[in-house]
């Protein structure tokens, strides 16, 4: 990333992929957080979009409860997907703000058509590779990696107007602790390369960024980062949705973003599922913001 790339920040105040509400207002407390200063200190050239229309959940029917707020989930992924393919026309990086996992869909659909081979990163304590029939919830935000990869309800496989976004060989999930039975299997069938924690303890996350950064880029001409703030350790990061014990820390998560932004790869990102109302003094929309400025080149020195 060059410093000429300039950002245009997408709010996207989804929570209708999850059970727990207040991951909407995620967007705000980045926001509030100080981003549009921290990347403008760093040289950059910053917009903001503001947000994407999300119904709040009261208003709208459930529906499937295998498929929660599908209709509507759809429906505001599609705008997403729209916003952000028209940021990277315009040659600018997207940068998404969330909000649930479930706007991956839309985030995903809208960089991997300006791509061929679009490499993905997903740092996440979850697999995210449910679909209606795998999930024990029924929340979307669960499946958004399954169906970038062509897996799961048609609706969620063709937001964007095609499928598969990404190929199994160019995803690599990072720092998983948490994996239903249905998303192991996936796992397993498609080959995915994922560096749960047991990877990071045993080799570090030198070597394992080393090796995911070889595999995203790899034979691709993009790469996007999908960023679940859950992936770091609940001490680090309490203001999260599904929280998992035993996650990455705050130390390791700055190197890995340093090294992603020292790899030049990296062309589009998210950052997903803070949640201010179950958080301390916006501590976690603050880490988020931290991250975000390791990912465009912050340095101590």
């Amino acid at each position: 990333m060059s410093k000429h790339n300039p950002i245009s920040v997408i709010g996207m105040p989804m929570d209708l992929g999850q059970g727990r509400r207040g991951v909407d207002m995620g967007p705000s407390a980045i926001r509030y957080a100080q981003l549009q200063t921290a990347l403008k200190a760093l040289g950059f050239d910053v917009e903001d979009l503001g947000d994407i229309q999300v119904p709040s959940p009261e208003s709208i029917d459930i529906g499937d409860h295998h498929l929660k707020f599908l209709t509507a989930v759809c429906d505001v992924n599609e705008s997403l997907a729209n916003v952000v393919s028209d940021v990277i026309e315009r040659k600018r990086f997207p940068l998404v703000l969330g909000g649930d996992h479930s706007m991956a869909l839309g985030t995903v659909a809208g960089v991997a058509k300006h791509y061929h081979n679009l490499g993905l990163i997903w740092y996440d304590a979850h697999g995210d590779l449910n679909t209606g029939e795998t999930s024990p919830s029924g929340n979307i935000h669960g499946m958004p990696l399954a169906a970038s990869l062509g897996i799961g309800h048609p609706d969620l496989v063709h937001i964007g107007g095609y499928t598969p976004k990404v190929k199994p060989e160019n995803v690599v999930l990072i720092g998983v602790r948490e994996l239903d039975k249905g998303e192991q299997a996936i796992a397993r069938e498609m080959g995915l390369k994922v560096f749960t924690m047991h990877e990071i303890d045993r080799l570090g996350m030198t070597r394992v960024m080393e090796e995911a950064l070889s595999i995203v880029g790899k034979n691709t001409d993009g790469v996007h980062l999908s960023f679940d703030l859950d992936g770091l350790d609940p001490s680090d990061a309490p203001g999260v949705g599904t929280p998992v014990p035993g996650g990455v820390t705050y130390r390791e998560s700055h190197l890995a973003l340093e090294m992603m932004s020292e790899s030049g790869l990296i062309t589009s990102a998210e950052f997903v599922e803070v949640n201010p109302i179950l958080d301390r003094e916006n501590i976690t929309a603050k880490v988020a913001v931290a991250l975000i400025s390791s990912l465009f080149g912050k340095k101590i020195l």
